[in-house]
């Protein structure tokens, strides 16, 4: 099923108009970075403040976010200044508990940025598929899940390898994860996290991925992204059978939490994608689906979680 909604979403991907899948939540992949202000600009000559902007002024953000927007203040003493708006934006991978945010110290351009916290999202991935196979063994799961879960672990190596390929070619370099050690928990808060990262994010990102793989102007990250579908499909899948293996193993008050963590997942996803103001560079090089076309990616989703 997860397939098949995929590929009739991708059908359509040269129908839809242009833009970018990016919400404004870090769990989404896209997380709102603080404001910096440019200037002095000038006021209109009725001494009220431009409506519209240009955002030129607006300087990189230190942490290697992409414009979102500007607008103008005005500041004491008269005058008034821009307010530039970034984030920082990653449509992949599963986020373990735990991360620590991090920045992209020399982003080199909006692609650049992009790109390199792309691959720190997979890196940070690997340990995440590690854990899982882990609790999975311990809580008795069977092998295929195991084993599943282990050489999703292997993919985001590649991932990772892949990400950081397309970072350094346009200036940028990978933060570093920062992740402490992980804590044992209870199957539930396990599948909590899966149902969260794995059946509503990742099989988002799945999508995404699949979008930018057959969107993309730029033929590297087509192919790239194109490849990393495939495995971020598997991943989906594996979400989802997790998720099916323990439904016999929990109370019926524990399976309606965890229905309701889906569900509120999919709720904050919904106002993500409602949210978001993308650069053109990343629309038109990086293939990433505009305001409309994620909200036809995330109907999808939003059938299969029904």
């Amino acid at each position: 099923m997860l397939r098949r909604t995929l590929y009739g979403l991708l059908l359509a991907a040269p129908l839809l108009p242009g833009g970018l899948a990016c919400g404004d939540n870090n769990e989404n992949g896209c997380e709102p970075l603080s404001p910096r202000t440019a200037g002095p600009i000038e006021l209109e000559a009725d001494g009220s403040l431009p409506w519209n902007p240009s955002c030129e002024p607006c300087p990189k953000h230190p942490e290697g976010g992409v414009g979102l927007g500007c607008s103008a203040q005005r500041v004491p003493f008269g005058g008034a200044v821009l307010i530039c708006e970034y984030a920082t934006c990653i449509n992949d991978g599963r986020r373990p508990e735990g991360l620590k945010e991090a920045a992209v110290l020399d982003p080199g351009s909006e692609l650049g940025a992009l790109f390199a916290k792309a691959a720190w999202l997979e890196a940070a991935s690997v340990p995440a598929f590690l854990r899982l196979a882990e609790e999975l063994q311990a809580h008795g799961a069977p092998e295929v899940l195991v084993k599943a879960a282990r050489r999703s672990a292997g993919d985001e190596v590649r991932h990772t390898r892949a990400m950081q390929a397309l970072a350094h070619r346009h200036g940028a370099t990978m933060p570093e994860v920062d992740l402490p050690p992980f804590e044992p928990r209870s199957l539930e808060e396990m599948l909590r996290e899966n149902a969260v990262e794995g059946c509503v994010r990742e099989t988002f990102g799945a999508f995404v991925a699949g979008w930018q793989g057959r969107t993309a102007r730029d033929p590297e990250v087509r192919s790239t992204l194109r490849a990393i579908t495939r495995d971020e499909v598997r991943h989906a899948e594996l979400a989802w059978a997790v998720d099916a293996w323990a439904q016999e193993r929990l109370s019926k008050v524990q399976r309606e939490r965890l229905h309701q963590a889906r569900r509120d997942a999919l709720r904050t996803l919904g106002e993500e994608v409602e949210g978001h103001q993308p650069p053109e560079v990343l629309v038109d090089e990086a293939g990433l689906p505009s305001r409309e076309q994620a909200r036809t990616l995330f109907q999808g989703l939003s059938s299969l979680t029904a």
